[in-house]
């Protein structure tokens, strides 16, 4: 059991080493093999990770790696947001979409709605980053003008190099626990020993995942740039013009509705006299004639019951 921790410990070890060397993307790695010493029966030889100083400038970098291999060229993750004025939203919308397809890219969001009558869109695109130049020219052919461009880069180079060298070394450590794995399993065959191991095998298995993860998504965002547009029909791009100020036209105005104004009270005047009077004397008569007999109604009544 004593020497099963034991090789763990120098594992655990191994690990520390790996995180530090993720750090360093310039340094350069040596495997070397160092025995561990414990008591008891003999165990299998841990590798260790030593990590050398950068080579000084001018030193080969081929002898300097010792076979490693280098990214020859930088990642770069593109984006772009455009603004076009054009004749038609609708239009220019469909548009956008084919120039996606055609350059081996596809459309990731789109939204379009009214203003004033008017179609506006927005949309995003993502393009092979080779095709990125290409594809913005071919949407200032749209436009009948640019409203506004902005193009931004991110160099994720470093990044990427810094994940590659983890992951090599993470998987140099989880090759070295499967064989103390097997190792612990022919020699102890205890339980505790191997769920020991096991867990330290999960943890290493975990780190690889999440540094495959990050390296793929590094690897299609570089792979592909990501532009967004919007598309602003002439119309509403137009300036406002306002037009100079006219006294006469506005006293004419005014006149001309004062004028409408007593038309109308005249007129409402009339239809109340010839047409809505008449037609209330018509209707009020029956209800008159009811009142009256109401009344009549309750003096005979009345007088029945002093009579009586």
């Amino acid at each position: 059991m004593r020497k099963v921790f034991c090789l763990i410990a120098a594992v655990a070890a191994l690990t520390v080493v790996v995180g530090c060397a993720a750090r360093a993307p310039e340094a350069v790695e040596v495997v070397k093999e160092v025995p561990v010493v414990v008591e008891g029966p003999a165990v299998p030889v841990v590798e260790e990770v030593v990590v050398m100083p950068a080579p000084a400038p001018g030193m080969p970098r081929a002898a300097a790696d010792q076979g490693l291999e280098s990214l020859e060229e930088h990642m770069i993750i593109w984006t772009g947001d455009i603004s076009l004025i054009v004749k038609d939203a609708g239009e220019s919308l469909e548009k956008v979409e084919a120039i996606a397809k055609d350059l081996g890219g596809y459309v990731v969001n789109s939204s379009s709605w009214y203003q004033e009558e008017q179609l506006r869109a927005r949309l995003t695109i993502r393009v092979p980053a080779e095709e990125f130049d290409t594809a913005v020219a071919r949407l200032k052919d749209l436009a009948i003008r640019v409203e506004s461009r902005n193009v931004s880069t991110q160099d994720v180079t470093e990044d990427y190099t810094d994940l590659d060298s983890r992951l090599r070394n993470l998987e140099a450590t989880e090759t070295e626990l499967l064989e103390l794995l097997t190792e612990v399993r022919e020699r102890t065959r205890k339980a505790e020993d191997v769920l020991a191991v096991h867990r330290e095998l999960s943890n290493i298995r975990g780190q690889i995942e999440e540094v495959k993860g990050r390296m793929q998504y590094l690897e299609k965002m570089t792979a592909m740039a990501t532009i967004d547009i919007e598309l602003i029909p002439d119309v509403l791009a137009r300036p406002i013009v306002v037009a100079g100020w006219q006294p006469s036209g506005t006293a004419a105005n005014a006149l001309r509705t004062l004028i409408e104004t007593l038309q109308f009270i005249v007129d409402a005047a009339i239809w109340l006299i010839i047409y809505v009077l008449p037609t209330l004397i018509v209707i009020a008569i029956p209800f008159f004639i009811l009142w009256l007999t109401w009344r009549w109604w309750r003096r005979w009544r009345r007088r029945r019951k002093v009579d009586g």
